[in-house]
This record gives structure tokens, C-alpha cells and sequence, in this order.
């Protein structure tokens, strides 16, 4: 029991690492196709996506990673978050194929860079909106009979569901305008800076919304950040948020340039800290733990060998990656 223990806790925090990997990498991506449309059409949208282009694709196999791990070490988690949310994946991929293309295409059709800059944003949106919104349908509960999913069509679509994907949508424009922020300078990087600062008000408002919510939605919700001993172990996850959440706004006022990324990527995660501890131990609340969606041991030891020899290649040549592209991002790209 204590193996079966122990790896069932590894592979759950392999996929939460796999999932915050995605939501910060790809987030930023994200959230600069949401600003597009504020940043005016020429050099200035040309800057902000080349400062994307080494490293946009490559941010995705965190998603694979994430999915693909779900499906193996926790089957029937994966049975029953599907089939509880399949418009939102279906809109969450088809969003991300059409930010895909017109990536692509926007620079090899000229004459229709218009469409393409349409679908862009329109694809990032829906995107990160389908991506929080799935994160919302999983916190308010799903409901399980005999191990599969026992509700209907459309329990996913409520006024919980639609804050989470605003509260995304705001925190992915966060990203993107503090990412720009970063790789701009000039008129450029000013525009981002405010846009961050309006990106940033709108995310600790919905995050508020959000965890004042989450106290109503679930009286073991309220137990757990609510009543002791538990309020005590909580207790440092508002703390820390309020006190990077003022230094974020603070740097947003000044002339600094990584430091608002790094803010905002460490006000992610300690929000995803902040619904870990919400959650913990279900998988699929309210009823489903790791261990009863766990995959058997042998697969989990199995799958454990294969993620210890290519997670440790995938971070190296990510980080290579924003290491040879770590510069300013100019008219001809980085220099």
C-alpha cells in the first residue's frame, strides 16, 4: 500500500507540474493573440508575435504531457472529465488550431493579414476561455455513477464555469502584456506596460471572485480554508498572493523589464497552489481521489521510467530555447 501510495502522489504532482508548465508557457502565448487587437497593425503586431515565434509551438507539449499523463496514471479520471467536458476541449483544440494557422499563414498571405490577425485572437480567446472553464467545471464538482459520468450535456455552463474562464482569460492577458513588457522597447513596450497594469486589476479581482465563491460552492471547500487546523496551513497562500500581487503592481509602475513576468508567473502559481489545496485529494471532486482513478501499479511504475528520462529532456531544450532567444525583440526579430 505504501508504493501504491507513494506513486500515486508522484504521478499527481507529475501532472499538476505538467498542467502549470502549460497554463504559464503557453498562458503567455495566449494572452498576447487576447491584446492583439489593441496593438496597432504593422511593426508594432509584427514585434509582439516574433517575440513568440521561437517558442510558441514548443509550449504545447506540456499540454500533451499533461493530457497524455492523465490518461495513463489516472484512466478513470480521464473516463469522466471528458465526457463531462467535451465542448469545452472541442473548443479549446479547435481555438488553438486556428491560433496554429494563422500564425502561420498570417506571414506567408499578406493580403488577407486581417483574417489571419482575426483568428488569431479569436483562437487564443475562446482558447483560454474553454481552458478556464473546464478548470471551473472540475472545482464545482461532477457528477459519477458507477464510475462514469452520470450528468448532462451542458452541466459545465454556469455562472461558476464563466468566472473561472474570465478570471483565465485576465490572467493570460496578464502574461502576455508582462512577457512584451520584457521583449519590447520604445512605444511598444509602453502600450504592453499599460495594458499590463489593466491586465493585472481585472486578474486579483477574479481571483477574488473566484476563491470568495469557491467558499459557497462546497461546504468542505469552506471547511478547509475556513476552520482550523486546515485555516493555518492555508492561511500562507492570500498572504503571499496579496504580497506579490503589490510588488507586481508596483513594477508595472517603474521601468523594469523581466520583473513583471516573473511576478505574474509566481502570482499563478501560487493561485494553482491555492486550488491544489482546494481540491486535494480528489481528482475529480466530489467524489473521485488519485487513488481511486489511479492506474495499477506496475503501469504507473512502468510510465515513471519513461517520464524520468524525457521530462528532464524537455525542460533542458525548453530552457535553451528562452536562452538563445533571451534578448529584446526588434524590427528583423531577435537581437
Amino acid at each position: 500500500m505504501a508504493v501504491n501510495f507513494d506513486l500515486t502522489v508522484i504521478w499527481a504532482f507529475i501532472i499538476a507540474f505538467a498542467v502549470f508548465a502549460y497554463v504559464v508557457m503557453d498562458g503567455f502565448d495566449l494572452g498576447i493573440g487576447i491584446l492583439f487587437p489593441t496593438f496597432e497593425v504593422g511593426p508594432e503586431r509584427d514585434r509582439a508575435m516574433n517575440s513568440i515565434a521561437p517558442v510558441w509551438d514548443g509550449n504545447e507539449t506540456w499540454l500533451v504531457l499533461g493530457g497524455g499523463g492523465l490518461f495513463a496514471a489516472f484512466p478513470l479520471a480521464y473516463a469522466v472529465i471528458l465526457p463531462a467536458t467535451y465542448p469545452l476541449i472541442i473548443a479549446m483544440l479547435l481555438g488553438l488550431v486556428f491560433r496554429g494557422v494563422a500564425f502561420e499563414y498570417r506571414w506567408r498571405d499578406p493580403g488577407h493579414r486581417r483574417l489571419w490577425d482575426a483568428a488569431f485572437t479569436g483562437g487564443s480567446l475562446v482558447a483560454a476561455m474553454a481552458q478556464g472553464m473546464t478548470l471551473g467545471a472540475l472545482l464545482q464538482g461532477i457528477e459519477v455513477v458507477d464510475r462514469a459520468y452520470a450528468g448532462s450535456w451542458f452541466d459545465w455552463l454556469t455562472p461558476y464555469t464563466l468566472l473561472t474562464g474570465l478570471g483565465t482569460v485576465a490572467g493570460y492577458a496578464l502574461l502576455g502584456a508582462t512577457w512584451l513588457v520584457w521583449k519590447l522597447d520604445g512605444p511598444g513596450q509602453h502600450h504592453a506596460r499599460q495594458m499590463g497594469k489593466r491586465a493585472a486589476w481585472a486578474t486579483l479581482a477574479l481571483m477574488g471572485g473566484v476563491s470568495l465563491y469557491n467558499v459557497f460552492l462546497n461546504p468542505e471547500y469552506a471547511d478547509r480554508w475556513l476552520t482550523a487546523p486546515e485555516i493555518y496551513l492555508a492561511a500562507p497562500v492570500p498572504i503571499l498572493t496579496g504580497v506579490i500581487a503589490i510588488a507586481l503592481l508596483r513594477s508595472l509602475s517603474v521601468e523594469r523589464h523581466s520583473k513583471p513576468f516573473w511576478l505574474s508567473l509566481a502570482l499563478f502559481f501560487f493561485g494553482m497552489a491555492g486550488l491544489g489545496f482546494t481540491m486535494w485529494p480528489y481528482v475529480v471532486p466530489p467524489g473521485v481521489t488519485i487513488w481511486d482513478a489511479a492506474a495499477p501499479e506496475r503501469s504507473q511504475i512502468f510510465m515513471l521510467v519513461g517520464v524520468a528520462i524525457t521530462m528532464p529532456l524537455i525542460i533542458a531544450y525548453t530552457a535553451w530555447a528562452y536562452w538563445v532567444f533571451r534578448g529584446k525583440v526588434g524590427d528583423e526579430g531577435y537581437h
